[in-house]
């Protein structure tokens, strides 16, 4: 496939507005679990070049390459990750495939019961973000290098 179209180069500003989102929620959501929403929501949306940008990232962080691997199926293997860590998965999942029905409410109270009112907001921030980051990237067919 051929990338269809330099946005980030044509308009700057466009670029720099999806960055700043990018900032807010990196600024306040543990880094960790910041990586993983963005690989289960990449996941979810079959964004290659997210994927391999953020497995990157959390492995220079420190995390496993089992977790990441596991994350695109986090539910088989619940011992692999914290109860704040899953409910953030879950909430990831059901604002990426948000439907007609919108968030369970299971799943927004799981949530609730694992970060405060504006630790949600974070992550609604974060999850809203990659999925955006996503879809340009999916729509503008970004390239995804060769790492060796």
């Amino acid at each position: 496939m051929t990338r269809r179209l330099a946005w980030a180069q044509l308009e700057p500003a466009a670029y720099q507005a999806m960055l700043e989102l990018e900032k807010f929620s990196a600024d306040r959501i543990d880094p960790i679990l910041f990586e993983l929403i963005k690989m289960r929501a990449s996941y979810l949306n079959g964004c290659a070049y997210c994927l391999d940008k953020h497995t990157h990232d959390a492995l220079a962080l420190g995390e496993s390459t089992q977790r990441l691997v596991v994350v695109s199926a986090w539910r088989e293997a619940p011992h692999l990750f914290t109860e704040r860590e899953r409910a953030a998965l879950a909430l990831t999942d059901a604002v990426t495939r948000l439907g007609e029905h919108g968030v369970p409410d299971d799943v927004w109270a799981q949530a609730a019961e694992q970060f405060e009112e504006k630790e949600l907001v974070h992550l609604l921030m974060a999850i809203a973000t990659i999925n955006a980051w996503n879809r340009i990237a999916i729509s503008t067919r970004a390239e995804t290098a060769p790492r060796g």
